[in-house]
């Protein structure tokens, strides 16, 4: 394996909090002390410029379509958009077709990450037999298959009871439950947040308390119990509200959310933009600034991308009938370095928070560590372009939007597994 030398970058460590211009040696793969400048024979030497050199970034929420529905998007495509975004590890949703719930399938996508060469693919566990939210399924031997957390993916646990039983049977186990906050009776068919703009479209609505709702129950039974609780893609103020407070009470909780809650609003449906259908619906404005003061002090633990892949025939429907969900391997750096934060702090919710969530290790730029490495440019500026995306699924609700941050070059394990058109590089 050849070594290389990234010389003139500008490193940037969450994990440690190293921000500084310097150098890095990556030797067998693996990240190496150089404190005398040298540069190793034959290696690889690549001058960044003045680029950010941050580990691989760790995606905590990912939905692709292999098991069963490949044309949306396989692990191999998924793993291509994912590289070209800089990610290089992704937690994948079980509500595939069969769900993960069987630790065969939770052993075959951890191979079918390894078997790319790209990128690491760490599978959650399902809560209940094919996410039906009935039946728990067999956490146990999920988690010792490699399960790194337990959800029924798109789909709240709606019984009390049962979610009272699955979390503290995940206790037992110390491992995560995600949920997802919204409660089915009240969503039940609808697509749109209520408000005006639902009601002048013509939208079936959903009130955005339904999120605060389930948010709210899920803290006591979290409190009862004392399992380790984790909410998906919150976008609400009063959701955050919760969360925050039952955090000061030392409630094991976290949450993450996803770009288009603080880079989007519900006025992006636009003329019945079904790319913006997602689940949860977009937010009135006041949420959006709610979830982007929730990232600056620290409410919110992690932003993951919420990949959920589409093809043509999801979307070209009546915005009611059309899929839910929206493309985000390519653009969570991008969005996400353009929500206001430090860049440090930024970087944090991509790499070293989702990975000591999940019990990773990833998210690092630490000698001894893995080469995963991602080198961008935070200035560098790109269009987002539905049809011109790697990866099979186009589905983007950021369609046409100006992002700042070309990701240049993608490492794994040392290996480029990506590389940005122009790039020029020597050798010693």
């Amino acid at each position: 394996m050849t070594d290389i030398v990234f010389e003139n970058v500008r490193l940037i460590d969450p994990a440690s909090g190293r921000d500084e211009i310097g150098r890095l040696v990556v030797h067998q793969g693996k990240i190496v002390a150089c404190e005398d400048g040298s540069v190793p024979e034959g290696a690889r030497v690549i001058d960044g410029a003045g680029a950010v050199l941050c580990p691989g970034l760790v995606d905590m929420r990912v939905a692709l379509g292999e098991p069963g529905s490949e044309y949306r998007e396989s692990v191999s495509s998924g793993a291509r958009a994912a590289v070209a975004g800089g990610i290089t590890t992704m937690a994948v949703l079980p509500n595939t077709s069969p769900p993960i719930d069987n630790p065969a399938l939770v052993h075959l996508l951890r191979v079918r990450g390894e078997e790319t060469g790209m990128v690491s693919i760490h599978p959650y566990g399902a809560l209940t037999r094919g996410c039906e939210g009935g039946e728990m399924a067999e956490l146990g031997l999920l988690r010792n298959a490699g399960a790194v957390a337990f959800t029924d993916g798109t789909r709240a646990i709606s019984d009390a009871k049962q979610m009272r039983n699955l979390l503290s049977y995940s206790r037992f186990l110390d491992a995560i439950v995600v949920q997802h906050p919204e409660d089915p009776s009240l969503a039940k068919g609808a697509c749109a947040t209520a408000g005006a703009r639902a009601v002048r479209m013509g939208l079936p609505q959903v009130p955005a308390e339904a999120e605060a709702i389930m948010i709210a129950r899920d803290l006591r039974l979290a409190a009862m119990t004392g399992a380790r609780l984790h909410f998906a893609h919150v976008s609400t103020a009063e959701g955050l509200d919760l969360i925050r407070a039952a955090k000061s009470r030392g409630v094991r909780v976290t949450c993450d959310t996803a770009p288009p809650y603080f880079a989007m609003t519900e006025d992006d449906i636009g003329d019945f933009r079904t790319y913006a259908k997602l689940s949860p619906p977009l937010r009135n404005d006041a949420d959006r600034q709610a979830v982007c003061a929730a990232l600056a002090d620290g409410t919110i633990d992690a932003v993951a991308s919420d990949h959920a892949p589409a093809d043509a025939d999801d979307k070209r429907l009546p915005f009611a009938q059309a899929r839910a969900g929206g493309t985000g391997l390519v653009t969570l750096l991008g969005v996400t370095l353009g929500a206001g934060l430090p860049l440090v702090d930024a970087l944090r919710l991509l790499t070293s928070a989702p990975a000591a969530l999940l019990g990773l290790e990833a998210g690092t730029l630490a000698v001894g560590s893995h080469a995963d490495l991602c080198l961008f440019d935070p200035e560098g500026s790109w269009t987002v372009v539905a049809g011109d995306l790697p990866g099979r699924a186009q589905n983007t609700p950021f369609d046409g939007r100006d992002l700042k941050g070309r990701v240049l070059r993608t490492f794994k394990r040392g290996v480029e597994v990506f590389t940005a058109d122009g790039l020029a590089e020597t050798r010693a």
